[in-house]
């Protein structure tokens, strides 16, 4: 089983972390037990999203289990988040460990704040990209780019594409395929 962390925060972008939990929780309805995803916050206090989403999460940077990817939305609250020390010394922690980085839209920016973007190419929403960039970071406007273990997608929805693109380097086209049409969408799984 393949054991995600998305970490959530106020102000976070709801479409941002809903979109590749869906994506990837659904997997385990085609093939039982493959993906446990995980909602992480700073405690285990609800969470106001910036539309006013509130979510529980399921564990706190103190109890998180390992993990094999670790995924940043974005948001407005991240201008305050990804300064944080208590972020900061998570993701340094997770990272080791992890097989992939992962961000959605201005999620980047917290890999970029702790140093872990320099010279790569990545991608953000797109009215982010100069801000990114003087991270000393190649940006790319495409919905997906990889890097080495650092996978990053573009603005919000593009987080379903960043779903589908873990599910196909997970476990093969054929499961992605077949998630995506039990949620109806429409997605060339080989050209992500």
């Amino acid at each position: 089983m393949v054991t995600i962390g998305i970490v959530i925060f106020p102000n976070v972008e709801e479409l941002d972390f809903v979109a590749p939990f869906e994506v990837l929780s659904y997997a385990n309805k085609v093939q039982p037990n493959s993906t446990k995803v995980l909602l992480i916050a700073p405690s285990l206090e609800p969470v106001h999203a910036f539309n006013g989403l509130r979510i529980l999460p399921d564990v706190t940077f103190e109890n998180c289990p390992t993990l094999d990817i670790l995924l940043f939305p974005g948001g407005k609250g991240r201008m305050t988040w990804m300064k944080e020390t208590s972020m900061q010394n998570f993701i340094q922690k997770h990272s080791k460990e992890v097989t992939y980085l992962t961000s959605v839209c201005t999620g980047a920016f917290f890999f970029a704040e702790a140093g872990m973007l320099m010279g790569k190419e990545v991608t953000t929403y797109y009215t982010a990209f100069d801000e990114l960039a003087a991270y000393g970071v190649n940006v790319v406007s495409s919905k997906v780019v990889r890097d080495g273990k650092i996978i990053t997608a573009a603005g919000v929805s593009s987080g379903l594409e960043l779903g589908f693109y873990l599910l196909r380097e997970l476990f093969g086209a054929p499961l992605a395929q077949e998630v995506a049409e039990r949620i109806e969408y429409t997605i060339d799984i080989m050209h992500l």
